[in-house]
């Protein structure tokens, strides 16, 4: 590798380094203790040195030096990790700069020439790498070590690394961090002693900060039941920081696809850098905070005042830009921040140029002012620039009272312009009952915000804010606060039309999803006067249709349609539709997906918040896992499920606000409220008796609802049992007690259980899959266990270094265990060449190719773990007669379907490596949606019945070999020998087996000579020859009477070549010889991440 000019001094320098090869102008050294010798203590010292210090002249074992005769100055100029590396640049100087020095007069101007060469290679080689990064020499040092020491593939892309202290019991290593895409590695060597760890993303359970009395601050890391800690890092919070996002980016790319491909920024595996995560990270952390679209990345932060005109002053803050949204946050975070499309700017004014300071007016005849901008020159052009080109014509509102319901007027009269609770229960404006005086009060108090604050999508969100969310949102304001908290009013604003024409192309289409809406939609609030009519049913299923429709990776799943009734009670359809959105894919991500992995994690939180907070019942009830069950509805249907619809729109307001944390602060509350019954309960029964009559006593008693919309509580018939408790000073408790629960904490834990969750799940999968196979194969569980990891590895390797592998599309965690995870022909062929018991020779793609189409039973380009199981358990531990039975069918169809095939390409298949068959008979019709596909249950059914029916096969039922075939399958005999001790031995026996064969077969021809009408030619010759010779015969006596008679005498049976094979002792010890499976799956995890 070509390095920097950077000048050294060689006086000491000679103790660690023996020259090999000088010149006039150039000296070739090789590192003491590398090489011939090993350099003894020397060598040990060295090699200390060179992985503690970071100086690639103290790490490469090879190093160029550039000098001129009369000057005492050496200058590094290139550096090797290997001999032949090295050897390479030498004579790349020898013959392109040698013979050019000479025309220069002065050792300067020499220096300087090779200096400009050596910093011109450089760069052209920076013009294709792939490493971006701020010091770009440092970072090819660092890649150049991390080459070296992992071997991984020149693929894997490294992200950044550290000098930290890796902990072997009590014992601490001083090495490096090595931080690639997908793995996480750590170097150390020190006198004579070298740790080496490479581990996975994917296999991380549990990344963490810790501290105990040892290790002050450290980095902890579970993977494979080991724990790992990492400490003395000098940017702990960074390191953790980065470590965090490359394990959810590994965990999105490979196991939750529905969350990774909603993210493009990250989709290219060799592209991902430091910076990018960063970055990728600050948008993440951008887009949650101001409830923005997932399209917006954060562009721009500039620190600035704003005027705070309800406040009377400045407050100090930052300008976050993106490309469609101008934010603004105070210092904590909590005072106020204010969103501002660009669509609603409509002039940038520079009042004075001396006080740094700018004026965005907004429709609606506002204008809020910035000062102190360091760059408000650049800033104020910019969002002239975005503003034109992001300015909305369809937006011409000019009041302060702004609307909010931009896109209706485009909707077709099919969908339903009302919200259901207007049409259902409209308000009597001369009602002047006590609700509906406190209901009157409470918009009065909406209307004093909105004055102070603004209305519409640039309000200023305080304390004040959140303080009247609290008390309860009245009932005629609900769906546009709610359009205004969850950012779906700017979904909606910035796709006018889209929701009618998802109504129009979903109309009538006919999928799983929709026959499992049709099922769900009259068990959806069926109390509610709006649900027990044809209005609301329509409206139900047009919005849940369509979300089908636009995300068929979630399409419909339980408790959406709970969840979508609540939000038309309160919203228009088409606003419905876009709050349904911002809950499923920004607000509760993953929560409705098929293995509600979202939900899952935030139970995880929800124990951790537990622990942390509510001790005492964690004293009584050591096992949380009932909270994780019982509350598993809470989170999915945001307590609408288990609380009275009229108090459990209370919680949806403060949900669309303040997002997940204020489901956890209502749950602690609730736990909290029954602490004493809880910890004298017997039972988890019990418990969840407690909490549903406690539920059932929760009323809103400033409902302005009819006893005919509100639902029937049955605590309140139970008077003794319970009192009644008002969900305003339930929430309100909620927040007192557990308010302080911020935000990024909840995030960050969110981050940490995902790792576990998703792993758990998959090792679920793994016992499941392993306890089915254990009962057809003669593998130990440890066996199988370390078998299944190699297969999932072997699914994820051909993952890690694409941007789009076939491979994640045949991971489909809905199917049955076993399908999870499943080989093309070319991942097959790589994980077998590393288990097969014998070593095929020149023909190893070819036989690799028949036994995976042996093997793949519904011929659908696709072999699962139990396939891969039973043919390996057959090869290791079957007897000879089984195994030689398996070589005898691979040469059968459909083993040799493709044999001609394979005489033009071995390797003529698509990229994935699946060859295609006919649909009817693949497994993907019987078991897989495809989009908007049904499942063929009765295919399905049939074909687990044949499963169950198939009885075993016997030597009497494999069909008879032909001419063709059994030259084949001797040839296959004579290529697993190659390279045995005992070939010759072996070669000798199948000659013999041949020639027996072929001689049983003359006898038995000429029996049948009499009643032949033809005499066919002697048998001897033809017995040599080639399989075109044969076909060549085959045409010749298809003219005879009797065409099939060729086909009958040149085919042996099973029976026969056992009996032959069976005369041979060295064929039958050969077959019987035992494997030593715990020697062959140990070499095929060290050699697996070597051969991609």
């Amino acid at each position: 590798m070509w390095l920097k000019p950077e000048e050294i001094l060689l006086k000491n320098a000679f103790k660690l380094w023996v020259t090999e090869k000088d010149n006039e102008y150039f000296v070739l050294q090789r590192r003491r203790g590398y090489g011939e010798g090993g350099g003894g203590l020397t060598g040990l010292l060295v090699g200390t040195l060179d992985t503690v210090l970071d100086s690639t002249s103290k790490v490469a074992p090879y190093r160029i030096l550039h000098h001129t005769p009369d000057s005492q100055v050496y200058w590094s100029i290139a550096c090797g990790v290997t001999r032949e590396e090295i050897v390479q640049h030498w004579d790349w100087l020898q013959q392109n700069i040698m013979r050019t020095l000479s025309v220069f007069d002065s050792s300067e101007d020499i220096t300087s020439f090779v200096q400009g060469k050596i910093r011109g290679l450089i760069a052209e080689e920076g013009k294709s790498s792939l490493v971006l990064e701020e010091d770009p020499e440092k970072f090819r040092e660092a890649h150049l070590r991390f080459e070296k020491w992992f071997e991984l593939p020149t693929e894997e892309k490294l992200v950044t690394y550290y000098s930290c202290s890796y902990w072997r019991g009590k014992v601490p290593c001083q090495g490096w961090l090595y931080l690639s895409t997908n793995f996480l590695c750590f170097y150390s060597y020190l006198l004579g002693s070298e740790v080496k760890l490479v581990i996975s993303w994917d296999e991380i359970w549990r990344l963490e900060k810790t501290s105990n009395v040892i290790l002050t601050e450290s980095i902890h890391v579970l993977a494979h039941g080991e724990d790992h800690y990492f400490s003395m890092l000098l940017h702990l919070n960074e390191t953790f920081v980065i470590m965090e996002q490359l394990a959810d980016y590994s965990i999105k790319r490979l196991f939750d696809k529905e969350a990774f491909q909603r993210e493009p920024a990250l989709s290219d595996p060799l592209q991902i850098t430091k910076r990018g995560l960063e970055a990728h990270a600050k948008s993440e952390q951008f887009r949650t905070f101001f409830r923005l679209p997932k399209e917006e990345n954060l562009l721009e932060v500039h620190e600035s005042f704003l005027w705070v005109p309800f406040s009377h002053f400045n407050t100090l803050g930052k300008i976050c830009l993106s490309e469609n949204y101008l934010c603004f946050a105070s210092q904590d975070g909590s005072q106020c921040h204010v969103i501002i499309p660009m669509r609603e700017v409509v002039n940038v004014e520079k009042p004075d140029s001396g006080s740094r300071a700018l004026t965005v007016c907004v429709r609606g005849k506002r204008a809020l002012r910035f000062s102190e901008v360091r760059d408000f020159q650049r800033l104020a052009n910019t969002l002239r620039s975005r503003c034109g080109i992001s300015a909305s014509p369809q937006h011409s509102a000019s009041s302060e009272d702004v609307t909010l319901m931009v896109g209706q007027k485009d909707s077709s009269k099919a969908v339903s312009t009302e919200a259901l609770m207007t049409v259902f229960h409209p308000q009597d404006v001369e009602n002047l009952d006590p609700k509906m005086l406190k209901e009157k009060m409470k918009e009065q108090s909406w209307n004093i915000h909105f004055s102070e604050y603004g209305r519409g999508t640039s309000m200023f969100f305080t304390r004040k804010t959140r303080d009247l969310i609290v008390r309860g949102v009245p009932e005629a304001l609900r769906g546009e606060l709610w359009m205004l908290f969850s950012g779906a009013v700017n979904d909606m604003a910035t796709h006018p039309g889209y929701y009618t024409e998802l109504v129009e192309q979903s109309l009538g289409t006919s999928t799983l999803a929709t026959d499992e809406i049709e099922r769900d939609l009259h068990r959806s609030l069926p109390e509610h006067p709006a649900f027990q009519s044809d209005t609301g049913i329509s409206a139900l299923r047009r919005v849940l249709t369509a979300y089908a429709y636009r995300n068929p990776k979630i399409g419909y799943c339980q408790a959406m349609n709970i969840l979508t009734s609540v939000l038309l009670l309160y919203a228009k359809e088409e606003e419905a539709f876009w709050l349904l959105v911002a809950v499923c894919e920004r607000m509760l991500p993953d929560y409705f997906n098929r293995r509600i992995i979202g939900a899952l994690v935030d139970q995880a939180v929800f124990e951790d918040l537990i622990r942390e907070h509510l001790p005492q019942l964690v004293e009584h009830m050591t096992d949380l896992s009932f909270f994780s069950s019982v509350s598993l509805s809470w989170f999915l249907t945001l307590f609408i499920s288990v609380l009275p619809i009229e108090s459990a729109v209370n919680v949806v307001d403060c949900f669309f606000y303040d997002g997940i944390k204020a489901i956890l602060q209502l749950g602690l509350a609730v736990l909290d409220y029954n602490m004493e019954a809880l910890i004298s309960c017997h039972d988890d029964a019990e418990a969840v008796t407690i909490l549903n009559k406690f539920f059932d006593s929760v009323t809103n008693k400033d409902s302005p609802l009819p006893p005919t919309v509100q639902q029937a509580s049955v605590g309140n018939n139970d008077k003794a049992s319970h009192f009644n408790v008002d969900i305003s000073e339930l929430i309100r408790e909620a927040y007192e007690k557990y308010g302080n629960i911020r935000s990024e904490e909840v995030e960050s834990s969110r981050k940490r259980n995902k790792l576990h969750v998703i792993q758990t799940l998959e090792d679920t999968t793994k016992q499941n899959v392993i306890r089915v196979v254990s009962q057809e194969v003669k593998f130990s569980a440890s066996q199988l266990d370390e078998l299944y990891n190699l297969f999932k590895r072997q699914h994820f390797l051909s993952c890690y270094w694409t941007m789009k592998s076939p491979a994640l599309l045949h991971h489909d965690p809905s199917l049955a265990y076993l399908e999870q995870y499943q080989l093309g022909f070319q991942q097959f062929s790589v994980l077998f060449s590393l288990l097969e018991p014998w070593a095929f020779c020149t023909s190893k793609s070819t036989l690799s190719l028949w036994i995976f189409r042996l093997i793949d039973e519904n011929q659908d380009g696709l072999v699962n773990f139990k396939e891969f199981c039973c043919a390996l358990d057959t090869l290791y531990s079957g007897s000879f007669t089984n195994k030689l039975k398996f070589l005898f069918k691979l040469h059968l169809p459909p083993g040799d379907l493709f044999t001609c095939c394979l005489c033009i390409s071995a390797f003529d298949l698509p990229e994935d490596g699946v060859i295609r068959k006919s649909p009817e008979r693949g497994r993907s019709l019987c078991v897989k949606l495809t989009g908007r596909g049904k499942v063929d249950l009765q295919a399905y059914l049939k074909q687990w019945q044949n499963e169950i029916l198939k009885k075993e096969e016997t030597i009497k039922d494999l069909p008879r070999i032909n001419q063709t075939q059994f030259i084949q399958f001797s040839k296959t005999l004579y290529n697993i020998f190659h390279g045995n001790p005992e070939e010759e031995s072996l070669y000798r026996a199948v000659a013999h087996v041949t020639s027996l064969l072929l001689r049983m077969e003359e006898v038995g021809r000429r029996l049948q000579e009499p009643s032949s009408p033809t005499k066919p030619e002697s048998s001897t010759e033809e017995a040599s020859t080639t399989p075109e010779t044969f076909d060549t015969s085959g045409s010749h006596n298809s003219q005879d009477a009797a065409p099939d008679l060729s086909e009958l005498e040149w085919s042996f049976s099973f029976e026969q070549v056992l009996a032959s094979l069976l005369n041979e002792p060295a064929l039958v010890s050969f077959f019987e010889r035992p494997v030593d499976v715990h020697a062959k799956l140990g070499q095929a995890k060290v050699a697996q991440l070597k051969t991609p």
